[in-house]
């Protein structure tokens, strides 16, 4: 199992309660894919160094997890599809 930190930035119209449970979600996929979950950090809602979709500010969120590759790579499709993500990076920390 690899050490993996997800960096995501939702939208700003939604509640911070909304980006609350979207990140409970994610966190809830990563377990039934077999991650374990290091940490999570909540940030709030910052201005972003560049606009994205026409938006200035988004809500960001960082898990830090150790899993599987086929995780990620689930993962990574599922925020890729997602409305609600305007960005999202897996890093892998040294």
């Amino acid at each position: 199992m690899r050490k993996y930190e997800l960096v995501m930035i939702f939208r700003p119209e939604l509640a911070e309660t909304e980006v609350r449970s979207e990140v409970s979600q994610v966190e809830k996929a990563l377990v039934e894919r077999g991650a374990d979950i290091g940490q999570i950090d909540f940030w709030g809602k910052r201005r972003l160094a560049y606009e994205i979709k026409h938006l200035t500010e988004g809500y960001y969120a960082v898990v830090s997890f150790s899993g599987a590759v086929s995780a990620v790579d689930d993962l990574d499709r599922a925020l890729s599809l997602s409305d609600n993500v305007l960005r999202h990076k897996f890093i892998r920390p040294e």
